[in-house]
């Protein structure tokens, strides 16, 4: 069975009456929730747990890591940090959802500023599917409407994406990469951009098929690791003859 560790901070839920009314078990536990229904073996971690929650046996049982963050991004341990990079260069999977864009596995994965702009003004949210053969998005009609959610417009500072999933229309007229995935190593990673704190995305059932199929095309491939450092020749070297 797939194994999937759901991270937030949870900070909003703990100073928000507003986002603990949408997410009564914190975001971390909503995401859970319905990966579990998905059939995953899900377990979830905190910003303020040990380790953030992420110790090294978590992170050896996890196939795919599932991070929201957003107000402590400086707050997570560099040597976590560390770890994490190392085990998706491994080939566990890393879907980043949101303002996780910002955070520091993600910048370090993709070597840029990973900067943005942004607006919170409750406007419509349209995702346009553009790659309509990858498996992120079956079940997934052409477009996903968002009542409210919160802009985030283009030039978002990312390196080139391996694959172009979803572009977003704002209400307000600006547009962003959306969907965006990523070769690091053996392991693969999804940035999805909605998950705004204060709405109700993680309830819409487009948007957690979305993440479930992510997390599906995430799971690591089940093949012998590449070996790297000095290597014995596979072939005898003939010497050259010296003149």
């Amino acid at each position: 069975m797939l194994k999937v560790t759901v991270w937030n901070e949870n900070r909003h839920e703990q100073k928000n009456p507003a986002v603990r009314e949408i997410y009564p078990q914190g975001i971390h536990g909503a995401i859970a929730q319905f990966l579990q229904a998905e059939g995953f073996e899900t377990r979830t971690a905190t910003l303020d747990e040990e380790a953030h929650g992420l110790t090294d046996e978590v992170l050896e049982g996890t196939d795919v890591l599932v991070w929201w963050g957003h107000l402590a991004h400086d707050e997570v341990q560099d040597g976590v940090v560390q770890k994490i990079h190392q085990r998706v260069l491994d080939g566990m999977g890393l879907i980043v959802l949101h303002s996780g864009h910002f955070s520091k596995i993600f910048k370090r994965l993709m070597g840029t500023s990973c900067d943005l702009k942004w607006r919170e003004a409750d406007e419509k949210e349209r995702l346009w599917v553009v790659s309509p053969s990858h498996p992120i998005v079956e079940g997934i009609s052409e477009s996903i409407e968002l009542e409210k959610e919160e802009m985030y417009g283009e030039h978002f500072d990312i390196p080139q994406p391996d694959e172009l999933i979803f572009v977003s229309w704002f209400e307000g007229g600006e547009v962003f990469r959306s969907g965006c995935t990523y070769h690091r190593g053996n392991g693969k990673i999804f940035y999805f951009r909605p998950g705004h704190e204060t709405y109700p995305t993680y309830h819409n059932l487009q948007i957690q098929r979305v993440i479930a199929n992510g997390v599906k095309w995430a799971q690591p491939i089940n093949r012998q690791r590449p070996v790297y450092g000095n290597a014995k020749p596979l072939e005898t070297i003939k010497a050259m003859e010296v003149l």
